[in-house]
């Protein structure tokens, strides 16, 4: 057979008594067929070639759609086809592994799906799309770990020094007159999105989609819990809405923009392994949402386009950047099409700003600025040092601080100095009907986001968009044209802590924060309403952050003197943990769990630095995920 006339075809069927995975390869003109089975090579001719062929593919479950552009990793691939027959009676992670061997993609694991998760496993999963992550986690696995070596080297260096971060020296990049690429006409009006939608959960999702809002934080990372069976139905959501497969829900170009959050870099994948090693979390997600999204999103105009959450520095943006070109390059995309806005939620990124637009000049959106995720690496990066003690954050740490107030007039100068967009923080709380008094915290809030330049901001109360939208009736599609000349900002301005003290019910606040926030991703979820407001992984990083910091320097409380201890802090998680059994019903086991995992977070020596990785390597909490798979 001619090289240049092979096709490869995997092919999984069955029957009660069999599995049968072969590998067909035959040239286009049908006359030559060989199939493996087994290790064993069986010749037929033509006539039973085509014979075979039919009954075959009177049993896939999709059809090859020949108008569909296919790029050079897909050609080179062939495509893997399964039975619905072999569905019913097979394994289908044992689909998977005969797959991969059969396509000759080597080295690569892939647990099994959930219970009752099967034909989204199959779907999602394909041999295809394995490859291509498993293609991307090799390319760039040994920078990923460079990185987050990077990321201790700088941590240490900050402890051992006792230094401050500054801003870089002046050169063609800070203070240089470039500008960011244009991005595509449904980005240049985002004044509202939703926050904190999580596809996993599918009726959210859908209505988000359904919702009058210019776009969408689909989120695998704040506001989303990592199980396997979340992540699955997370990614195989968001390939249903783009391919127009969600009941109610119009055509991808029709509906709010889809800005994909994938998880960020202090999380991984346990469920995929590549050469032995577990897959960084979010090249697992970019890798799956980009082979299966992206040719439908760039047809219709609509992506793809992405958060990038938690960069520490100009050097990630860099590593992002080549991970667009190298993704862009295999599923033939032009360089550029992809769009990303990073999320300014490190204090070490906010001295980095232009820098980090500058490697994503070519695919930046803008930047992102948020409260909690940013107020709690203070104490990350500077927790040990007396004079970066925070004080209670419900009482004294609001956008209208001078730390937090800065880092967003920062944020505006920077992404309009260089023609990228601003957008402001969530507002999180929960409408209440008739509640004019909310109504006006979170109207007054989101109108002075509009005044300092902002260019949009999320809610996650759909609730609050027809009140949002007369807020932001009368302006231009974006406010690219306010400059923020009046803009001079210090590193003193960025560094200096609020002054203030802490409350009683600050510190209960905060506990009840952090131990319902491990007890709802015990329970597989990523986030959850508490007292009018919903609370997400960066409200339990500040709470869980604060308490640790308020221990460790013997903070004392306003209402009466008392020292912050350990055994004061156990006190007031025993009487939380009582009162959410006895009062609102909370399983008690699973509460308790939370309870103990929360102590030890806000006991250790050394900070553990994100509760997300600390809950996700642990064991609790994947043996509580094994138990939500099985």
């Amino acid at each position: 057979m001619s090289e240049s006339k092979k096709q490869v075809v995997g092919v999984a069927w069955g029957n009660e008594e069999l599995i049968n995975v072969v590998l067909l390869v035959f040239t286009t003109n049908g006359r030559d067929l060989m199939s493996s089975k087994e290790g064993k090579m069986l010749s037929l001719n033509a006539e039973r070639a085509r014979d075979r062929l039919q009954v075959i593919r009177s049993h896939l479950i999709c059809q090859p759609n020949s108008r569909q552009p296919r790029s050079d990793v897909q050609k080179g691939l062939g495509q893997i086809y399964f039975s619905p027959v072999a569905a019913k009676v097979g394994n289908v992670a044992e689909e998977v592994r005969f797959g991969l061997a059969a396509a000759g993609v080597t080295n690569v694991e892939v647990e099994g799906p959930p219970q009752g998760l099967e034909e989204t496993y199959r779907h999602l999963l394909t041999i295809p799309a394995l490859q291509f992550v498993a293609d991307l986690t090799r390319h760039f696995n040994d920078q990923v770990d460079r990185m987050l070596k990077e990321r201790i080297k700088k941590k240490v260096e900050i402890d051992l020094s006792g230094n401050l971060p500054t801003f870089p020296p002046k050169s063609e990049v800070r203070g240089g007159n470039w500008k960011v690429a244009p991005v595509p006409r449904r980005l240049t009006c985002r004044y509202l999105d939703l926050g904190d939608v999580t596809p996993a959960d599918t009726d959210r999702f859908i209505k988000a989609l359904q919702c009058d809002v210019d776009g969408i934080q689909t989120d695998f990372d704040d506001g989303h819990c990592p199980t396997w069976r979340g992540q699955l139905l997370g990614l195989h959501n968001v390939c249903r809405a783009v391919m127009g497969q969600l009941p109610g829900v119009k055509n991808i170009s029709q509906v709010p923009i889809l800005m994909l959050r994938p998880r960020a870099w202090n999380m991984i994948e346990h469920n995929m392994l590549v050469d032995g090693k577990e897959v960084p979390g979010p090249l697992f997600d970019f890798g799956l949402l980009m082979y299966h999204c992206a040719t439908t999103l760039v047809a219709a105009e609509s992506g793809p386009f992405f958060y990038l959450s938690k960069l520490e520095g100009a050097n990630e943006a860099r590593l992002w950047n080549y991970i667009f070109c190298w993704a862009q390059d295999k599923l033939n995309i032009p360089h550029g099409t992809v769009k990303a806005c990073v999320l300014i939620e490190n204090v070490l990124a906010s001295f980095e700003m232009e820098e980090i637009l500058y490697e994503l000049r070519h695919h930046s959106l803008g930047l992102n600025c948020g409260i909690w995720d940013y107020s709690a690496s203070f104490v990350n990066k500077f927790g040990h040092r007396q004079d970066f003690v925070l004080p209670d954050r419900n009482k004294y740490v609001n956008m209208q601080r001078h730390f937090l107030r800065s880092y967003m007039d920062l944020v505006v100068q920077t992404c309009h100095k260089h023609g990228a967009f601003a957008t402001g923080g969530m507002a999180a709380t929960i409408l209440k009907p008739r509640d004019l008094k909310t109504i006006t915290q979170v109207t007054s809030s989101k109108a002075r986001e509009l005044v300092a330049g902002v260019d949009g901001f999320m809610v996650y109360d759909m609730g609050f968009v027809p009140i949002m939208k007369k807020l932001i009736a009368p302006r231009n599609p974006n406010q690219l044209e306010k400059l923020r000349e009046d803009v001079v900002i210090k590193p003193f301005d960025l560094l200096t802590m609020p002054s203030g003290g802490v409350t009683l019910e600050g510190l209960k606040h905060n506990i009840a924060v952090g131990v319902l926030f491990i007890e709802a991703w015990l329970r597989g979820k990523g986030h959850y309403i508490f007292r009018g407001a919903v609370e997400d992984s960066a409200t339990a990083e500040i709470s869980r952050s604060q308490v640790w910091q308020w221990i460790r320097h013997r903070a004392t409380l306003e209402d009466n003197g008392e020292v912050i201890t350990r055994g004061l802090v156990q006190k007031l998680v025993c009487e939380f943990v009582k009162e959410a059994v006895d009062v609102e019903g909370r399983d008690r086991e699973t509460i308790q769990i939370a309870a103990e995992i929360f102590e030890e977070v806000v006991t250790k020596r050394e900070f553990p630095e994100f509760l997300t990785t600390y809950l996700n390597l642990d064991h609790t909490f994947l043996a509580h995920q094994k138990q939500l798979v099985d």
